[in-house]
C-alpha cells in the first residue's frame, strides 16, 4: 500500500471515530483498530490525534473549496454560481451533523479550536471567490462586503441543522434576495441606493 493511501486510510478511521465517539473520547488506539493498522503504525503517518484531526480538517475544507471553484468557474448564472459556492460550505457542516447527530457541535467547535489557521484560509478562500463572481457582473459593487454578508448568512444558517432541507432553501432564498439586489441597484449612483425612511 503506499504511503498516501495509508494516510487516507488513517484519516478515513479518524472520522469515522470522531463521529462515532467524539474527538474528546477518541484516542489513537481507536483510529489504529478502525484503520485495521499497529499504533505504531499510525504514529508514523500522524502525530497524535489532534494532529489527525488537523489532517482531516485540511481534507475536508480542501474538498469543499475545490467544490466551490468548479462552481465559481461554471458558466452558470450569479445567482446559481453563488449559491453552489456557499451549498459547498454548508454541506460541509449538514454532512457532520447527518454523520454524527451526537457529536456535530463538538466536532464544528473542535475544528476551529485544533485547525484556527486552515479555517481562517479556508473563509479567506471562500470569500475571494464570492467577491471575484460579484465583481464579474457588478464592477460597482462594494464585492468583499456581499461576499461577507453572504458568509454571515450562511454561518447563521449553519448554527441551527436539525431540519436538513431548510437550511439549504434558506440559503437559495437568500442568494436570491442579495443578486436581486445587486441586479436592482446595478448602475445607480451610489447615494440612491439607501432604504427610504417611511412617511
Amino acid at each position: 500500500m503506499l504511503e498516501d493511501e495509508r494516510l487516507k486510510l488513517i484519516l478515513d478511521a479518524a472520522y469515522a471515530c470522531f463521529t462515532r465517539h467524539g474527538v474528546r473520547r477518541t484516542t489513537m488506539d481507536d483510529i489504529a483498530r478502525e484503520a485495521g493498522m499497529s499504533r505504531p503504525g499510525v504514529y508514523q503517518y500522524v502525530r497524535n490525534k489532534e494532529d489527525a484531526f488537523r489532517r482531516l480538517a485540511s481534507r475536508l475544507l480542501d474538498g469543499a473549496l475545490t467544490e466551490a471553484r468548479d462552481a465559481v468557474d461554471s458558466h452558470e448564472s450569479l445567482r446559481d454560481r453563488l449559491t453552489a459556492v456557499l451549498e459547498a460550505k454548508l454541506g460541509l457542516a449538514l454532512r457532520l451533523w447527518r454523520d454524527s447527530p451526537a457529536h456535530a457541535a463538538e466536532l464544528l467547535g473542535a475544528d476551529t479550536r485544533l485547525s484556527v489557521e486552515q479555517v481562517q484560509a479556508y473563509n479567506t478562500a471562500m470569500r475571494d471567490m464570492l467577491a471575484e463572481a460579484v465583481t464579474a457582473e457588478h464592477a460597482g459593487a462594494d464585492a468583499n462586503e456581499v461576499a461577507e454578508l453572504l458568509l454571515a448568512l450562511t454561518r447563521g444558517l449553519e448554527a441551527d441543522l436539525g431540519d436538513a432541507a431548510a437550511p439549504v432553501r434558506r440559503l437559495r432564498n437568500g442568494v436570491a434576495l442579495f443578486v436581486a439586489g445587486l441586479d436592482d441597484t446595478n448602475g445607480r449612483p451610489a447615494g440612491n441606493n439607501h432604504i427610504e425612511e417611511p412617511s
